[in-house]
């Protein structure tokens, strides 16, 4: 058989394997059976709640352990086919197959790191807070920037963006905003992307043409649902109504109706102006204070668990994940996995799916060297 597709069987067969430990398949296949039962029972939908998660889990399940099986299924037809075509001389049925391999092997090492969202919030959609640094005009136009670049990336994949919290620059830009993204493993991605990213670049705004470095960070954190109870203490709160900025029409500056809470034990601060009710923007307030409280617990277990210690990142100002070099040569890098793009102007219109990817890849890699001992 051809040496390129050998080298692609083994490839995805190496991908395969890895999911199926992941997934410790013959658990995986009894727990679908399981739900599959569940699924029939008439007296399932007695309880709206209790099967609704039900066949959230039976359709997360069944995608995975699905997909593995059909991929496995194609990658033996596309074998058979390359062995028949070869026999009977037919380069070009050959060639064919071989790219059917190919795509295989991408769509295998797309799930092998897709198999990694499988944390506790991974599947819920997320908050995006874009936060301007030091340096006024010219940092505050670059969080705008980073604030197109996900809203960009969000909309080429299907997912609706929704602007909860935005707070206009004296001059130009955003001194910082908060965006929800809704869609399936919102977070699993975009929890990569926090911490500090770095612009360098002539500036706009100065007459002498100089070049400029800028800094703004980015935190990303779920969206929680009822299902998930966070108590907070009214006694831990401080609240603040505002007139909020930017559009809206005469009623935003006329009305006190952005709404901001601080949680005085964390000192986390979730704000509000998306409506121009201050009751509507109160609650959404409150459902962000309650995710950032989520996200925060979901942290400390990270820091417990030794596992994923080596891989994470701390995040917080003066943490780099990535630098944005515009002049005096084009550069987007990421310094957590080295990933360099020589195009800004299609990573700033959204092109990140490599830097996530090779973010969440490290685990991959870390699965890999952990499966490899266990073998040993």
């Amino acid at each position: 058989m051809r040496a390129d597709a050998e080298s692609l069987k083994t490839e995805i067969a190496e991908s395969v394997a890895l999911l199926r430990r992941h997934l410790d398949w013959d658990a995986a296949t009894v727990r679908l059976a399981e739900l599959n039962a569940r699924a029939e029972d008439p007296d399932l939908w007695t309880k709206a709640d209790a099967a609704q998660a039900v066949m959230r889990e039976r359709n997360r399940l069944a995608a995975q352990v699905e997909g593995v099986q059909r991929m496995e299924k194609d990658v033996a037809d596309a074998l058979d086919l390359i062995e028949l075509a070869e026999a009977e001389g037919d380069a070009a049925t050959a060639d064919a197959a071989v790219a059917d391999l190919k795509a295989l092997a991408a769509e295998a090492k797309r799930r092998e790191i897709e198999s990694l969202l499988s944390g506790e919030a991974d599947a819920n959609d997320c908050y995006v807070e874009v936060n301007s640094g030091a340096g006024g005009t010219e940092a505050q136009d670059w969080a705008e920037m980073l604030l197109r670049m996900y809203t960009r990336w969000a909309e080429a994949h299907g997912y609706k963006v929704n602007m909860t919290e935005q707070s206009e620059g004296e001059q130009a830009g955003i001194k910082s905003a908060t965006i929800q993204v809704s869609g399936p493993n919102a977070y699993g991605w975009l929890k990569t992307e926090s911490g500090v990213h770095r612009l360098v670049r002539i500036s706009p705004f100065d007459a002498a043409a100089r070049r400029q470095t800028s800094f703004a960070s980015v935190y990303s954190y779920p969206v929680i649902d009822d299902r998930i109870e966070i108590e907070i203490n009214p006694a831990d709160l401080k609240t603040d109504t505002f007139r909020a900025s930017g559009a809206g029409g005469q009623h935003v500056n006329k009305t006190e109706s952005g709404v901001r809470f601080t949680h005085i034990p964390t000192g986390i601060v979730a704000a509000s102006t998306q409506d121009r009710s201050q009751h509507r923007n109160r609650a959404i307030a409150m459902e962000m204070l309650r995710a950032r409280l989520y996200e925060l617990e979901l942290r400390k277990r990270e820091a417990i668990n030794a596992a994923t210690e080596a891989g994470k990142t701390d995040i917080g100002w003066g943490h780099q994940i990535r630098s944005y070099v515009l002049q005096p040569y084009q550069m987007v890098k990421d310094l957590r996995t080295g990933v360099e793009k020589g195009n800004p102007a299609a990573v700033l219109d959204g092109d990140l799916d490599e830097f996530m990817a090779a973010a969440l890849a490290l685990r991959v890699g870390a699965t890999r060297s952990e499966a490899s001992a266990r073998a040993e």
